[in-house]
């Protein structure tokens, strides 16, 4: 598993409930160290240990940690590049969600040798959309349930998610557009602001 994601993890951790939480997963996990480098591969079961990890930390349950780092990775400012990535996906919640297709080739623009989940949309028509998202680890769906709901929000679009699994693995999550004018949602620019 790429160090980015594994780097997540981690910053997920420390950013939302402290470094002594951190601590507390690294022993758990049996890490010989305390920090993921960004740039490395790790064994993606190193990975899964610390998923488990965090969940058996916080005592929640793992579809509920993964949908919380999907709602991290687009709301925390220490990971403000990822939302500004996104944000270029369109104008309007739709207009993003039919940009998704196309995420992990933008993503690899930035990060040649990151792999993300494979995801193609299908608009049902009527508001109505269904995302498949195939990964060879199951789990991204959680993810991305809590991508998109924070993403929606950062539109100003009120939408229903509902997550379940197809064939093979897949993950499939139903999205119903109720509104996409619901809220004045959150300023963005595209013009990057230096301080």
């Amino acid at each position: 598993m790429h160090g980015l994601i594994n780097r997540a993890l981690q910053y997920f951790v420390t950013d939302t409930y402290g470094s002594d939480r951190w601590e507390e997963v690294v022993r758990i996990a049996r890490l010989d160290f305390a920090e993921f480098e960004a740039m490395l591969h790790y064994e993606d079961a190193l990975t899964e240990q610390v998923i488990a990890a965090i969940v058996k930390t916080l005592g929640v349950k793992r579809a509920m940690v993964l949908e919380d780092i999907g709602t991290y990775l687009v709301t925390h400012p220490n990971v403000e590049a990822l939302r500004r990535l996104l944000r270029f996906g369109g104008e309007s919640f739709p207009e993003f969600l039919q940009s998704l297709d196309d995420l992990a080739d933008r993503s690899r623009l930035a990060v040649e040798d990151l792999e993300l989940p494979e995801l193609e949309l299908d608009d049902l028509g009527d508001g109505a959309y269904s995302l498949s998202c195939r990964h060879v680890h199951g789990g991204f769906g959680y993810v991305l349930m809590g991508l998109l709901r924070t993403m929606a929000d950062d539109y100003g679009a009120l939408a229903l998610l509902d997550h379940a699994f197809g064939q093979e693995g897949e993950e499939i999550i139903d999205i119903k557009l109720v509104d996409a004018d619901f809220s004045p949602g959150r300023g963005f620019d595209l013009g990057a602001h230096v301080a």
